[in-house]
């Protein structure tokens, strides 16, 4: 069965736009798409209580709306629909279940908006087990520039990258785009300036020809399996959030990856993933790996 790009709305103008994405997405990956709105009836706590029927009423009017939208733009797309009985997080983390990815809306450089308040979106991207593509809007708009690159994090060793870089390697060739494959060796932290870090970083630089290597050992096989697909290999040492957001800056993608574990005070995303959802004005795909 052939699993969908799947994306969350709430009626946001930020989640249009994320519906505009995974709606141009599909067709350019040949998929079909699949429409999802979470609402559960409960009284509103405001003078005049809406009943059951009006609230059921505007949640279908979020969905078929979106619907039109796609549908006018891609109208041979294949697209379903459906308002998801359950909380957002919790109906969200079962489409990621049986979903190519899925794709969700934020704005500016702060949280994720609508139906994902506070850390809700944290949870949905710390514990989906597909990637999940958070889409920023500007004016109702997403930013990915024409002629822009496919960046993409890359750490640790090959395999432990198989998993990001084919994400990133697959966007690139489906959109006809390069892919510029960024490796950072971290530098030591300010607060720990003394000779001793000056001689670490020192020793840090000297590593860049290890780190190219060990970039060049990670593409290979994905060079040999995309050959069509421009790589651009970058190394720097510095800060690993800072050197991806500045080589992401006129990005059409970004591409970072979540190692799927649990810490001592519940699942995380990462630093450098944070970064680049916080900051990026680019599309961020976040994804999972062992």
């Amino acid at each position: 069965m052939t699993r969908p790009v799947a994306v969350g709305i709430d009626g946001s103008p930020e989640s249009f736009a994320a519906a505009d994405w995974a709606a141009r997405e599909a067709v350019l990956r040949g998929l079909p798409l699949r429409i999802v709105h979470a609402w559960l009836w409960q009284p509103l706590d405001v003078p005049i209580v809406q009943e059951k029927e009006q609230q059921a009423h505007s949640a279908n009017a979020v969905l078929r709306e979106t619907e039109s939208r796609v549908c006018a733009r891609h109208p041979d797309l294949a697209v379903t629909t459906e308002v998801v009985p359950d909380t957002p997080v919790s109906a969200l983390l079962a489409e990621a279940e049986r979903s190519e990815m899925l794709a969700l809306g934020s704005r500016g450089h702060g949280a994720l908006l609508g139906f994902l308040l506070g850390s809700s979106g944290q949870q949905v991207i710390a514990n989906a087990t597909c990637p999940v593509v958070s889409v920023r809007a500007r004016d109702g708009q997403t930013h990915e520039p024409e002629g822009g690159e496919v960046v993409v994090g890359q750490q640790g060793g090959a395999e432990d990258s198989d998993a990001v870089l084919e994400f990133a390697f697959e966007a690139a060739a489906a959109r006809g785009a390069a892919v510029r494959a960024v490796r950072v060796r971290s530098l030591p932290p300010l607060f720990a300036y003394s000779p001793g870090s000056m001689l670490l970083a020192v020793e840090a630089a000297g590593l860049e020809p290890f780190e190219s290597k060990a970039l060049e050992q990670a593409l290979a096989p994905w060079q040999k399996r995309f050959p069509d697909v421009p790589v651009n290999a970058h190394v720097e040492i510095g800060s690993p959030g800072q050197v991806l957001l500045s080589a992401a800056s006129q990005a059409r993608l970004l591409v970072v990856g979540r190692r799927v574990r649990r810490s001592p005070v519940g699942t995380r995303i990462g630093s450098v993933a944070h970064a680049a959802l916080h900051h990026a004005a680019c599309p961020v795909a976040v994804v999972p790996h062992t």
